[in-house]
């Protein structure tokens, strides 16, 4: 098959689409409209005619396969990327097939404990799906895999698509690159090989790292990177006009691998307890309980999120400063914040770049911090509301789709036509991205 791939063909018959392509549900405004609030593009990359298939009026189109970890809408890494862009790239001619790892019951099982027979036979199986997508990969003009392209295993996969000499566009948004032991999974750990990931640097045309941790990893190997921050899409998750609720709720969102950080808020909370009521919202960790604490459990679905979302006062986001934890891209506070929620956060990776103390949100790191934080929030509903309106304009202007998606074109024209994008990282504590990024 490699040898094939090196030839751009495949004697093997073409595999089903296993993800269709699809366009993401209705995007945001912006990319609706052709709009976008986006910095313009480096010179190197905004000169230079597009070929015939990288019209930008839609009359041609650029195809790119993805690989990426799990079926559609299911994923935060792929939701709150790839998945999110699409609308503005299909607008620039961008046509995206999604060749998911995990099919629905692999998805639904593998962060569960037990199964394990199950487990491993739905992973064989998914491995073989994915090499025989390789079959395809002539088809396209690019390859984006985004964290890896399979979830086990060292990067044979990522090798022969670079044989095949079809440029990929590598995207990480975590510390995939440091051993971690799942709680439902720890045996599987051993075969993770997280070092690949600095081979998939070395292979791919582009690296694209979702903070400046992630992209200083990615620099040892190659210069082609750049930061495209985790995003939200604005037009959906809006602040609600609806009367805030008493007792004030403190929201949490996250899952069964991050709820051992919310736990580390537990004895804060118990004090705060003792002097202001308040109602604790967990969305997706159904196990968690507080003696003595009012704990309202809902469980994660995409089509409640922002709703259920919406319905919290304050936001926290309490994060352990660890290694693997500095590849975080703080989803949660983004999304407290583009909703025009006040977020308490963990001063840890880059939350101290998204959020400013005092002007946009606050940040805790001991357990006194968390108390007087939370009781100022909760006693002072001016400060909850204009933290919240900058928060809903940091996200606005630098960690919106529509602010980043054109970037994100950019680096694909670029790969694609073979020439070099003059591109830069954002340096440490640089918040917004200015013209010329």
């Amino acid at each position: 098959m490699a040898s094939d791939l090196r030839r751009g063909r495949s004697r093997a018959p073409r595999a089903p689409q296993v993800g269709k392509e699809r366009t993401a549900r209705a995007g945001y405004a912006a990319a609706r409209s052709g709009r976008s609030d986006a910095p313009r593009p480096p010179e190197s990359c905004a000169t230079g005619r597009a070929d015939a298939k990288m019209t930008r009026n839609g009359s041609s189109t650029m195809r790119v396969l993805a690989l990426v970890p799990g079926p559609y809408d299911a994923i935060p890494s792929q939701r709150f990327r790839i998945e999110q862009w699409e609308p503005f790239l299909r607008q620039r001619g961008v046509e995206i097939a999604y060749e998911p790892f995990e099919c629905d019951e692999l998805h639904e099982l593998v962060y569960k404990p037990g199964r394990m027979l199950t487990k491993a036979k739905l992973i064989f199986a998914a491995c073989a799906r994915r090499l025989s997508a390789l079959s395809r990969v002539h088809d396209f003009d690019a390859v984006y895999i985004l964290r890896e392209a399979a979830l086990l295993g060292p990067p044979l996969i990522e090798r022969m698509i670079a044989r095949s000499k079809k440029p990929i566009i590598f995207d990480f948004d975590d510390a995939v690159f440091v051993p971690y032991v799942s709680p439902s999974n720890g045996y599987l750990s051993r075969l993770k090989f997280p070092s690949k990931t600095r081979t998939i640097c070395k292979l791919a045309s582009h690296v694209m790292a979702g903070n400046q941790f992630l992209a200083d990893y990615a620099l040892e190997v190659t210069d082609k990177v750049t930061i495209i921050p985790t995003t939200i899409d604005t037009a959906r998750f809006t602040p609600s006009k609806a009367v805030e609720q008493k007792p004030i709720v403190i929201g949490w969102t996250g899952s069964h691998s991050t709820v051992q950080h919310l736990d580390t808020l537990r004895g804060a909370l118990i004090r705060l307890a003792k002097q202001e009521r308040f109602t604790l919202r967990v969305i997706g960790a159904p196990q968690f309980r507080i003696d003595g604490i009012d704990v309202d459990l809902r469980p994660w679905r995409a089509q409640t999120e922002v709703e259920d979302l919406r319905g919290i006062g304050i936001g926290v986001m309490p994060v352990p400063d660890e290694r693997w934890n500095r590849g975080k891209c703080g989803l949660k506070a983004l999304q407290y914040m583009s909703l025009g929620v006040p977020a308490v956060c963990s001063p840890t990776g880059v939350n101290s770049q998204i959020i400013r103390d005092r002007e946009n949100g606050l940040l805790a790191s001991t357990e006194d911090e968390w108390v007087s934080r939370l009781v100022e929030l909760i006693r002072s509903r001016d400060l909850r509301q204009r933290l919240g309106s900058a928060g809903r304009l940091t996200v606005e202007q630098s960690y919106s789709a529509a602010s980043q998606a054109p970037r994100v074109f950019r680096i694909l024209e670029s790969v694609v036509q073979g020439r070099a994008c003059v591109t830069r990282t954002v340096p440490s504590g640089m918040l917004h991205y200015t013209e010329g990024d």
